[in-house]
This record gives structure tokens, C-alpha cells and sequence, in this order.
């Protein structure tokens, strides 16, 4: 029977095993996202939007509440993003859907109108222990993410305590540096070099 455990559904009551540990690791992303960037549009306090990412063991902490509709964020690195929770009160107030966006720096609420790369209908979880698996294709070099909490259950504003983000992480690379540096040593008088410079001013 040891090989149980991990295949269970969401509503796995195994609470007392190795499980949460682990769970604990892999939801480990907040570590990982710039939070002196982070950008929250409409949040009820000014800087309320850092408190929903937290460590997993303090996921059900109630003290603190954030209202918030539209939170942008940059990672210190690159993200395979693998799957979401969202955990609010157990009322009205609890968002019910929400669209992800990837990679665009200083989003606002006009670029909400766009395609998101996935968006969620979510169920009410108070506990924080429903995951919203992402098409990993789409989300495989994250640098930045812009979640939109579009709809909540009929409250007049939506309430949050968690998110929890899960993936792989990987370090930024500094290859631009490198790149700059060559291009600020090159030699005007070299036509060649010229005739180069102007393609690699467009990385992305």
C-alpha cells in the first residue's frame, strides 16, 4: 500500500503522511518572483498584493486578506509553470475564474481583453488544496506573469488569502551582458561590424 498516496484526487484526506512536505517543496515558486516589481492593479492596500505568496505552510493563515483583481509579477529567472491554487473566504467573495497571461511587462486592465494563454473556472477552496494544472507548453519559459481574477461568485469584491504557484525554476542566463559589452568595444571604423550591430539590437 505504500505507493499510494501521490495518485489520489484532490480530495485526498492523507494529511498526515509525507505529503504536505512535498507539496511544500514543489510549491516553492514565491521564493523566486521579484517582489519589488511586483505590480497589483486595484488592491485595496498598497503593497497587499505580496501576501498572497507564502510559504505552503502558511497557506491557511486568515490574518491576512487581499483584495485584488489584476497582480503582475516578474520571476528572478525562467519558470516552467506546472499548475495554480487560489484559496479565499468560503463565500461570495471567492474568485471564480481567472485568465493567465505570460510575458508582458507593465500589464494593465486594457490588455485584459486579449487572449490569455489559459484561463480557469475555479471551485470555492478555502483550504487551498485544489490545483489548476497549466498546459505546460504554453507556460515553459516564464520570466514574467500577469494573473486576472476576472469573476468571483457575486460579491462586490473579491477576497484572497493564497496563491500558490508550482514548477521548475531555472537562473537567468547573462548572455546580453556578454553581447553588449562586445558591442560597445567595436571598432566604428569597421563597416562590418556596422553592418551587424543593428540585428542584434533586437533580442527578445
Amino acid at each position: 500500500m505504500s505507493g499510494h498516496g501521490h495518485g489520489h484526487p484532490h480530495g485526498c484526506s492523507c494529511e498526515g503522511e509525507h505529503e504536505p512536505a512535498e507539496r511544500g517543496l514543489e510549491y516553492g515558486l514565491y521564493r523566486r518572483i521579484d517582489v519589488e516589481k511586483l505590480q497589483c492593479l486595484n488592491e485595496s492596500r498598497d503593497g497587499d498584493g505580496k501576501l498572497v505568496f507564502k510559504p505552503w505552510d502558511q497557506r491557511n493563515d486568515r490574518e491576512k486578506v487581499t483584495e485584488l483583481y489584476l497582480i503582475c509579477f516578474s520571476f528572478t529567472g525562467s519558470v516552467k509553470l506546472k499548475g495554480i491554487i487560489i484559496s479565499g473566504e468560503d463565500d461570495e467573495s471567492h474568485p471564480a475564474e481567472i485568465r493567465l497571461y505570460k510575458n508582458i511587462p507593465q500589464m494593465s486592465f486594457d490588455d485584459t481583453g486579449r487572449e490569455p494563454e489559459q484561463a480557469f473556472r475555479l471551485s470555492r477552496d478555502p483550504t487551498a488544496e485544489l490545483e489548476y494544472p497549466t498546459k505546460i507548453a504554453r507556460f515553459s519559459n516564464v520570466q514574467h506573469l500577469s494573473i486576472h481574477i476576472s469573476k468571483n461568485f457575486g460579491a462586490e469584491s473579491t477576497r484572497i488569502y493564497y496563491i500558490g504557484l508550482r514548477g521548475e525554476y531555472t537562473e537567468a542566463h547573462r548572455h546580453e551582458v556578454t553581447i553588449c559589452n562586445y558591442e560597445a568595444a567595436a571598432n566604428p571604423a569597421d563597416h562590418k561590424v556596422e553592418s551587424i550591430i543593428p540585428q542584434t539590437n533586437f533580442i527578445s
